[in-house]
């Protein structure tokens, strides 16, 4: 596959050439032929007329404007849009769409947990995700506790979303090849599938203090909430490292926070 430009350094551009690799990629979406489909990073295209041929609705974001214009003049069906995902309004734009969207993306690497956290934060206005990105991130998505891997994406993705690790994609598809493996996670969401009584928010507060200081006790990380209040922690939380909690155990001790502890401002 010819590309017609160069990619970017500057946009962490890895364009996937491998037509095999993006049928792969494009059937692990499971939206309906009637679906809101939104692809993010489109580049040049490659996932891009391979969705457009199955899906009725299509947006596509991206923001290199030689890409939009290519995309344009290729794909003229296409609703295509130089925006940065950073800047997306998911709630908008299925606001728009009248109906739930169905986002995939081969995204550059670092741009991956901030759309992750986007995704996680506007999750109501999105059915799933199909996200390829480095192997390295994707397994602590899926990460079991008690594991090096496990951390805050493990426990917000696992509590808040259903992640599943669907395969492996070698740097020899991209060009440039990159210098770390990639994989391919997709993600459902469902708020009736998530735990009650929960703000994501505050979970997440929580999840940061406890993982910022992974080797430290949660009665010494969470301190804020605990030593400096006179909180004392049940089950024994206390004495245990955030990378023992499995994540329904991370949702109980955030209910517990709620109900027990005052709000600490951010910073």
């Amino acid at each position: 596959m010819s590309i017609p430009f160069r990619p970017r350094q500057s946009l962490g551009q890895n364009f996937l050439h491998d037509p095999n690799m993006a049928e792969k990629i494009v059937e692990t979406l499971e939206a309906p032929p009637d679906a809101h489909v939104v692809e993010v990073g489109a580049g040049t295209g490659v996932l891009t007329k391979r969705l457009a041929a199955q899906y009725e609705t299509l947006t596509a974001l991206e923001i290199d404007e030689r890409a939009v214009e290519v995309l344009r003049e290729t794909l003229p069906a296409v609703d295509v849009r130089e925006r940065d995902v950073r800047k997306t309004d998911w709630a908008a734009l299925a606001e728009e769409k009248t109906g739930p969207l169905h986002v995939i993306s081969n995204m550059p690497y670092h741009l991956t947990s901030p759309l992750l956290f986007s995704l996680l934060e506007q999750r109501a206005h999105v059915a799933e995700a199909v996200l390829t990105m480095q192997r390295e991130v994707a397994e602590r998505i899926v990460a079991d506790p008690s594991t090096k891997a496990y951390g805050i994406l493990s426990v917000l993705l696992q509590l808040f979303a259903a992640p599943d690790y669907r395969f492996t994609v070698p740097p020899q598809v991209f060009s440039p090849q990159p210098d770390v493996t990639s994989a391919v996670v997709r993600l459902r969401f469902d708020s009736s599938e998530e735990p009650e009584g929960l703000h994501f928010n505050d979970v997440r507060r929580y999840v940061r203090a406890a993982f910022n200081q992974r080797r430290k006790m949660l009665r010494n990380s969470l301190s804020a909430w605990v030593k400096d209040q006179d909180v004392e922690l049940p089950h024994d939380w206390g004495r245990k490292r955030a990378e023992a909690l499995p994540p329904d155990a991370f949702a109980a001790l955030a209910r517990y926070l709620d109900a027990h502890a005052d709000p600490v401002p951010e910073g």
